[in-house]
């Protein structure tokens, strides 16, 4: 039973409550009536909460990586005529001295003489990113930070964020 609180200012005579015979009055102007019977009134039908599968991005860090982000990137990629690529996540060492390992993503085309690496630092794809771009099989010269302004990353930005890197590099289309 549920109890609904009656207030003197509205009209008792016409009331739905003084019509019902399921209602009981008391004397300090409060009505049961059963659950039931206010269900049955409600316009709004009762939803079902469907459970939603967790985001890919919730994912075990490599697992994501390995199933989600490298596939997609390469599909990507592949779209912008990138046909001989090959992707490699591996632990290995920040190319700065004196720096730890961390996560990296290499990817490399065209016999090995163009070749990117997305770091993350953090392990983790909402931590510390950084992007490296070598041609002709020589050392990165420079390790720029990447994606600093992303609150939520997903693997949609992720993959858009290294396909305009590279563009940005022409790489993939002459502009």
């Amino acid at each position: 039973m549920e109890i609904v609180a009656r207030s003197s200012s509205f009209p008792t005579a016409d009331s739905e409550y003084q019509k019902s015979k399921n209602i009981i009055n008391f004397s300090e102007g409060l009505c049961l009536k059963k659950k039931s019977q206010l269900k049955a009134k409600n316009p709004i039908p009762q939803l079902r909460k469907k459970r939603k599968n967790p985001p890919i991005e919730d994912k075990p860090f490599p697992e994501f990586i390995e199933q989600h982000y490298e596939p997609a990137l390469k599909e990507a990629l592949s779209q912008q005529g990138i046909s001989d690529l090959e992707l490699e996540f591996k632990k290995d060492q920040f190319p700065l001295p004196g720096a730890d390992e961390c996560s990296q993503v290499i990817g490399q085309w065209d016999g090995g003489k163009r070749r990117f690496n997305v770091y993350f630092l953090d392990d983790d794809i909402s931590g510390q990113k950084a992007f490296s771009y070598t041609a002709g099989g020589s050392a990165p010269s420079t390790i720029e930070s990447f994606m600093i302004d992303e609150r939520k990353v997903n693997l949609e930005l992720l993959v858009m964020y290294t396909v305009q890197r590279l563009n940005g590099q022409k790489w993939l289309a002459r502009n």
